[in-house]
C-alpha cells in the first residue's frame, strides 16, 4: 500500500530545513566582532602608526588617516589585520578598484586625489599590515 503525504507538510519540512542550514552557512567565514577593548587598543595603535617613507606617510595622513586611524568612521583600522583579512582576500585588484572608485562611506579615491595605482597599492600594504605573516 503506498502511502501520501500532504505536500504542504513536505514543503514546510524542506523550507524549516533550508533556513536551519541557510543559518548554519551564515556564521561561516566570519571573524567575531572584536571586544570595546580591543576595538579602543586598534584605534590607538592606528593613530600611531605612519608609513616609513616620508611621501607615502604625507599621502596618509592627508587622505587615509582621518577614517583609517578612526574607530567610528567604520573603516578597517590601519594596522588592524583581522579587520583586513576579509579585504585582503579580495585580491589587490579589487581593493584598488574599491579606493578609485569609492566604498561603502569610502570617497572615490579616498580623497587622495595625486594618488597613483602605485600609491592605493603600498597604502593598503602599509594599513593592512599585508607583509605581517
Amino acid at each position: 500500500m503506498r502511502r501520501s503525504f500532504p505536500s504542504s507538510a513536505i514543503s514546510r519540512d524542506l523550507l524549516v530545513a533550508g533556513m536551519v542550514f541557510s543559518g548554519m552557512l551564515s556564521g561561516c567565514d566570519r571573524e567575531p566582532a572584536p571586544s570595546p577593548a580591543e576595538t579602543a587598543q586598534a584605534a590607538v595603535r592606528a593613530a600611531t602608526l605612519r608609513p616609513a617613507d616620508e611621501r607615502l606617510a604625507a599621502l596618509y595622513d592627508h587622505s587615509c588617516r582621518a577614517c583609517h586611524a578612526n574607530a567610528q568612521a567604520n573603516a578597517p583600522l590601519t594596522g588592524d589585520r583581522v579587520a583586513w583579512l576579509s579585504r585582503l582576500k579580495k585580491g589587490n585588484p579589487e581593493l584598488v578598484q574599491n579606493v578609485v572608485t569609492g566604498f561603502n562611506g569610502m570617497p572615490p579615491g579616498g580623497q587622495c586625489f595625486t594618488c597613483t595605482t602605485a600609491d592605493f597599492e603600498a597604502l593598503i600594504a602599509f594599513m593592512s599590515n599585508k607583509d605581517m605573516p
